[in-house]
């Protein structure tokens, strides 16, 4: 229960927030920028919430389909393959963002946007160390 009420208000403030950037946007009081964040976040956050509803409300009359999804997110395999993908995708990953650093910096972009790429870059790199020798302690 405290789960759909968690999903509900996601949506809401999903709805709330989109709402929020139409009216910054109609007014134009909050800039050219803000209020499509505002709109896109608001959008996101209204399909998490009612898509994580819908899917709860399919399957809640249907208790074998619903042990039968269970097994499948929880089983092993495919928790190694989610594992598996994701350190491929995370290996591109980090040769795609050193071409876009290196093109950015050759097209001369604003400091800003390259300083932030680098930011999120190294986040990155350093979250998977910390994971790393956090996984190496425990194994």
């Amino acid at each position: 229960m405290k789960s759909q009420r968690k999903q509900w208000a996601w949506a809401a403030l999903g709805v709330a927030l989109a709402a929020a950037g139409l009216y910054g946007l109609r007014t134009g009081a909050w800039g050219a920028v803000l209020p499509y964040v505002c709109i896109g976040v608001g959008c996101g956050l209204f399909g998490h919430g009612m898509g994580a509803l819908v899917a709860r409300r399919a399957v809640a009359k249907a208790p074998e389909v619903r042990r039968q999804l269970e097994i499948a997110q929880n089983d092993e395999r495919n928790v190694a393959l989610a594992s598996l993908a994701k350190g491929k995708a995370f290996d591109r990953m980090t040769f795609l963002y050193g071409a876009l650093m290196v093109s950015f910096a050759l097209m001369e972009v604003d400091l800003a946007a390259i300083l932030l790429l680098v930011f999120a870059y190294l986040l990155v790199h350093g979250l998977a160390i910390y994971y790393r020798c956090r996984l190496e302690k425990e194994m």
